[in-house]
């Protein structure tokens, strides 16, 4: 079942008057609040029913990652707090995700000093159990709030910390592309692998080695070459259970 359900959502009416698609219980923009340096932080808010999981921004081997088409007023730079994922097997095939509720945290970095931002956006996504559906969505956020959100402000706290060192890689071409290997700080752990500057690079799930201690992936391009891959632009994503670590750019040998 591949279709796209459009709906428009306020958030003046309550959830239960949406006719919202399947494996959908809720969504909304969480107002949220005018920073110190008068930027909006808000955040999109998903409730799944059991067993539906929608996709992280690098969803894996399928699935889609959330767009948003801004149509607010005063909207700037966005940068997004993507709270660290999971791993996700299903029939073989291993996807990053959420279950049960996203909050996805955001700062808006107004156009316009001076004045306010009104948050509205189209934002299309996927939502997956035993079938996966594309959905978009017409949201529109009430106000900013006087004080911070705790519930944003947890989500954000989710987000990957800032890995120290960079890891060793090794970078060479096969037929339709190149591959890197990465060292990996900590053996046999889950991860995520993308390519920061070229979102038309399509990158493999990743594949540890016998040891444990490297992993390896293909990072494809759509000419189907072998093109001049930036060492800087490759993101690893560890994924513990302490929380995880994201690594920007490798050290390549």
């Amino acid at each position: 079942m591949r279709h796209v359900l459009i709906l428009s959502l306020l958030t003046a009416l309550p959830a239960a008057a949406q006719n919202l698609p399947q494996g959908l219980e809720s969504a909304r923009f969480l107002p949220g609040w005018t920073d110190a340096e008068g930027r909006r932080v808000a955040a999109l808010e998903l409730v799944l029913e059991p067993g539906w999981k929608t996709y992280w921004r690098s969803p894996g081997d399928a699935g889609l990652a959330p767009v948003f088409d801004w149509k607010g007023s005063n909207i700037g730079k966005v940068d997004f707090h993507w709270p660290a994922p999971e791993v996700v097997i299903s029939d073989g095939v291993r996807t990053l995700g959420y279950h049960d509720r996203l909050v996805l945290p955001f700062t808006v970095t107004p156009a316009k000093t001076d004045e306010p931002v009104g948050i509205s956006a189209n934002v299309a996504f996927g939502l997956c159990e035993n079938i996966c559906i594309p959905a978009e969505l017409d949201l529109v956020a009430t106000p900013a709030g006087p004080r911070p959100d705790p519930v944003i402000e947890k989500a954000i706290a989710l987000a990957p910390r800032p890995g120290k060192d960079r890891p060793a890689c090794e970078i060479s071409e096969i037929e339709d592309g190149m591959t890197v290997t990465l060292s990996l700080p900590e053996p046999g752990a889950e991860l995520a692998i993308e390519y920061a500057t070229d979102p038309d690079i399509w990158v493999s799930a990743p594949e540890l080695s016998k040891n444990g201690r490297e992993v390896s992936a293909d990072f494809v391009a759509p000419s189907g070459k072998p093109f001049p891959l930036d060492a800087d632009a490759v993101v690893m994503t560890v994924l513990a259970e302490d929380g995880a670590t994201e690594y920007r750019g490798c050290a390549a040998g």
